[in-house]
């Protein structure tokens, strides 16, 4: 279906922008390469991170983290642990430094943006591994950067809002650290998108920048060979997660046209049927990354609850 007139008209030129990309066609160098290239549209971050080196608890690599601290810090608050998108197979802090800085500078408090390991050479669980143990080590840092360990939140985009649910679930599964909230932004949370089990095949959804042979692609890096047979299968895919009691509340955060709107709108659901406080937002004419168009006026209200939700979550005595 043909869906173009569906966009809001300020963010169609966006589809021109990340053109259309048969990520089976080409080494995932290439992939990545042309990625980082598109990514270079985003504006320069308002604050400039502190690189870290953090390691792994889960007998992994070493994990590179950025940190962004915000020159006055509300007493008593929060921080966040932020996760970047790209479809589980490209992307990286690097070159998606502008939301983290400005979640910190918003909010008034740290945030650390992990460089999770890539799939398709590192496969599930390594991502999630290395977002825990970034959790973790940011939990031990409450002291020395000034913030309350209670008020830890988890945030991401796309593959990182993904990446964030499964680790609420995670960290619960886990025994902590504790998460006072998941900050989620048109995430990726069902493998089941776009394949044959799909659950939703919903006509209007999915037509422009990432697309079901996208999803198919990149779901299918991650899963490497899990059986997706054991208790881990909500770490890996959320949406497959049996239950979901006992997660921090949930700002969820997508666009009318996103491939992720059902699977998005399904775990809200869910989360409010299991007793899970919900804020959920769609966007009409939203498709997916469209505020990478920060002056349209969408984007701008999109942004402007991001923000506000950060803030909020991260507030003290909240």
């Amino acid at each position: 279906m043909d869906t173009r007139h569906l966009v809001d008209a300020q963010i169609v030129p966006l589809i021109d922008l990340f053109p259309r990309v048969d990520l089976t066609s080409a080494p995932i160098d290439q992939i990545r390469a042309k990625a980082a290239e598109t990514y270079s549209i985003l504006p320069p971050p308002v604050i400039a991170p502190e690189r870290l080196v953090v390691p792994s608890i889960h007998g992994g690599p070493d994990i590179a983290v950025f940190l962004f601290r915000p020159a006055g810090t509300r007493p008593d608050s929060g921080a966040i642990l932020h996760i970047h998108g790209g479809g589980m197979v490209m992307g990286s802090v690097e070159q998606m430094q502008a939301g983290p800085a400005a979640m910190a500078a918003a909010a008034g408090v740290p945030v650390a943006s992990v460089e999770y390991r890539l799939s398709p050479e590192n496969p599930f669980p390594a991502p999630q591994e290395d977002c825990h143990s970034v959790l973790t080590w940011l939990a031990s840092q409450a002291g020395a950067l000034g913030f309350d360990a209670s008020r830890i939140i988890v945030a991401g985009e796309s593959a990182g809002g993904g990446l964030a649910a499964a680790l609420a679930i995670m960290a619960r599964d886990l025994g902590g650290p504790a998460i006072a909230g998941q900050l989620l932004t048109y995430p990726m949370l069902d493998h089941r998108t776009g394949s044959d089990a799909c659950p939703y095949n919903n006509p209007t959804t999915g037509e422009f920048i990432w697309t079901r042979a996208s999803n198919r692609f990149g779901w299918q890096a991650l899963q490497g060979d899990y059986k997706i047979d054991d208790a881990r299968r909500g770490w890996f895919s959320p949406s497959l997660a049996d239950d979901l009691s006992n997660l921090p509340p949930a700002y969820i955060a997508t666009g009318s046209l996103d491939l992720f709107f059902d699977e998005n709108l399904d775990y809200a659901r869910r989360l409010v049927a299991a007793g899970v406080p919900v804020d959920l937002h769609s966007y009409a004419g939203a498709i997916h990354a469209f505020n990478a168009i920060p002056d349209a006026p969408l984007s701008q209200r999109f942004n402007g609850g991001l923000l506000a939700a950060a803030a909020a979550m991260t507030a003290p005595g909240v």
